[in-house]
């Protein structure tokens, strides 16, 4: 059964159409990227598939469930996890404090234990019992995934995960992303950076203007020079 599918999305800020009629699938386990450049529509694509924009049209598969009107505590906990752009953690919260309070966003599903999301992120681990908000901006992205991981989500999307942070931080980020992949997690990553998203995904959806104009394997889209011309360069 299909992870993920997104039928004719439409979202309009009133009279301005952000996303139309975007149409794709996510296969279990599979890995896609959402390319473009700013002001696509790839944050307004996500922040509607997961529940904090209203759709103006189409709808959203998530597995066997129709996520398309529920709003985001529900999609969570329908198995779907979003790591925003600037992340939304609350600063004054710890470390641990964050993640337990993700785990309880899983509502009847099992959470993943934070043990898990420990092994992943060690630096978490020496960090649970500090603040949020004091911790340096690569690690303040680490908690925003666990926080996500948390929940056990069948899918991910992360929108822009690399964005601000430094060249070194960003290499151990993609080497944690290709870990999460092999547990089986399906991936969503919207991203600017052509670099990052060859990667991390196998496959990708070119956004202009709020619509798809090219989609393909990522190995594709590299070797694309009108592509890294219009929007990586």
């Amino acid at each position: 059964m299909t992870a993920l599918a997104v039928n004719g999305l439409k979202v309009a800020y009133g009279p301005v159409v952000a996303v139309h009629d975007l149409s794709f699938r996510l296969e279990p386990g599979e890995s896609v990227s959402l390319l473009g450049p700013n002001g696509a529509g790839k944050t307004s694509a996500v922040e509607a598939i997961a529940g904090l924009l209203p759709k103006a049209a189409g709808n959203v598969m998530l597995g066997a469930s129709d996520i398309s009107r529920l709003p985001a505590s529900a999609v969570v906990k329908k198995g779907l996890a979003l790591v925003p752009q600037w992340r939304e953690l609350f600063p004054t919260f710890s470390v641990e404090e964050t993640l337990l309070a993700g785990a309880n966003g899983a509502g009847g599903r099992t959470p993943r234990p934070l043990a898990e999301i420990y092994d992943l992120f060690p630096i978490l681990k020496e960090r649970r019992s500090q603040a949020a908000g004091s911790l340096s901006g690569g690690e303040q992205q680490m908690l925003a995934i666990g926080r996500a991981l948390v929940t056990a989500p069948s899918v991910l999307l992360l929108d822009e995960p690399s964005a601000g942070l430094a060249v070194g931080v960003v290499k151990v980020l993609v080497e944690i992303l290709g870990k999460i992949r092999a547990t089986g997690v399906s991936i969503l990553l919207v991203e600017q950076k052509l670099d990052i998203a060859q990667a991390v995904t196998e496959r990708s959806l070119v956004l202009s203007v709020g619509q798809v104009s090219w989609t393909g394997p990522i190995t594709e889209a590299s070797h694309l020079d009108e592509i890294r011309r219009a929007y990586f360069t």
